[in-house]
């Protein structure tokens, strides 16, 4: 299989994960094999647009027999690096922290995390989901002692950039981003700024227009 994926539309890479997603129900319903068609049935994409999208990795599909979804399960996972673990922290212990705090879902594909640091000194020293709250004071020495590869910023707004700052100063690879800004990082860390309103306003509009046309 071709392991050069640099020159891959992120429109087929941000697929991936529902591929996953529904190759993983398949299994759990006990399902082993599955044809394109059939596939694209269940995830609203055409047969052609699975099967181009597949071989942009080098193919999984045998003519006439479809998919083994265990082994394509297993490919995907591999691809999008589910195969390996990656130590991780959260900046900021307010709701959106929590939530993702207590989502048992990271630890099951390797996100393992560490630790969740915030500046409100009622918080630090409790407890969320087995993670202990520090003092962001702490937060860059904890990252190069534990090896933190991701941070997750759930700070307010105005937190944001100067909390990226600190840890991709600490050495981070990545940062996720649930702040109501754009980041801005050097180009050697992968940023992915998750922004809740866009795909509220995106519902909101295609409910208006539903209504218009309706």
């Amino acid at each position: 299989m071709n392991k050069n994926y640099k020159d891959i539309s992120m429109a087929v890479i941000r697929r991936l994960p529902k591929y996953h997603r529904y190759l993983r129900e398949l299994l759990d319903k006990d399902i082993h094999r599955i044809s394109s068609k059939e596939l694209s049935a269940m995830m609203g994409l055409t047969a052609s647009q699975i099967r181009q999208d597949l071989n942009n990795f080098g193919g999984f599909g045998q003519q006439g027999y479809g998919y083994n979804v265990e082994e394509l399960s297993g490919e995907i996972q591999k691809i999008l690096g589910l195969d390996r673990e990656y130590n991780a922290i959260i900046i900021g212990s307010g709701n959106l922290g929590q939530a993702i705090a207590n989502y048992a879902g990271f630890r099951k594909f390797g996100f393992k995390l560490k630790a969740i640091f915030d500046t409100n000194p009622k918080l630090i020293g409790m407890i969320i989901r087995d993670l202990p709250v520090f003092d962001i004071d702490e937060l860059q020495p904890f990252i190069i002692k534990n090896q933190i590869k991701i941070g997750i910023i759930c700070t307010p707004k105005e937190f944001a950039q100067d909390t990226a700052n600190k840890i991709v100063k600490a050495g981070v690879s990545a940062i996720w981003n649930f702040a109501p800004i754009d980041l801005k990082a050097p180009e050697h860390v992968i940023t992915e700024n998750v922004h809740l309103s866009d795909s509220l306003f995106i519902l909101s509009y295609l409910l208006s227009n539903q209504e218009k046309f309706s």
